[in-house]
């Protein structure tokens, strides 16, 4: 069999051409990385002890009438032909009180949608935000992602993340229906987040 290359191309130089276009490609994403490990440190948090902090507060979400905090913005064909109103999406910008009454001291925004995602129960996917606006968490937030079944004395989401003094924050939120009624639900938050 007739030798491929030119006589005249020595084989290690064959080889290490292969070689160099064979595996170039690795040697570049390894040049062009998006992700790094660092120190805690560089962040501040050298020795920061993490908290455990406890929030309370009632959250107003109000579905009709003149002060609306809660719109429905998109539902399925058949939702309202179901028990659960399974299908319908809510976006949701509701206020935080320190106390039950709507009168109470505003100490932030729940922001975000909820979705009636069974088909069996009232249950709710949640995706929202505490948003705070006193003290001295006043622009720092707590996200949150779960499974709210509303029919249940206490419901029970994970908290994901924050912002803000909730950097790195994990933990869970205990919701507890207040006081419900065709025009607004009032629900009782325990929140308890690790956090830096």
């Amino acid at each position: 069999m007739a030798n491929p290359f030119p006589t005249f191309l020595p084989s290690s130089l064959i080889f290490f051409s292969f070689f160099f276009f064979l595996f170039s490609p690795l040697t570049a994403a390894k040049t062009h990385r998006f992700a790094r490990t660092i120190s805690p440190s560089s962040l501040g948090l050298d020795g920061e002890p993490e908290k455990l902090s406890h929030l309370h507060f009632f959250f107003h979400d109000v579905v009709s009438g003149q002060n609306q905090t809660a719109v429905r913005v998109a539902a399925a064909p058949a939702t309202d032909k179901s028990p659960t109103l399974f299908g319908a999406v809510v976006m949701m910008d509701d206020p935080l009180t320190e106390q039950p009454e709507a009168t109470s001291k505003v100490v932030g925004r729940a922001q975000g949608i909820y979705a009636s995602a069974s088909q069996s129960e009232l249950g709710f996917l949640m995706a929202m935000n505490f948003a705070f606006t006193e003290g001295k968490y006043n622009g720092s937030s707590l996200a949150v992602l779960g499974r709210n079944t509303v029919a249940s004395a206490v419901r029970e989401m994970p908290v994901v993340g924050g912002s803000e003094l909730f950097r790195f924050a994990r933990g869970y939120a205990q919701a507890k229906t207040h006081s419900f009624s065709a025009v607004e639900a009032i629900v009782e938050y325990n929140v308890y987040v690790f956090h830096y």
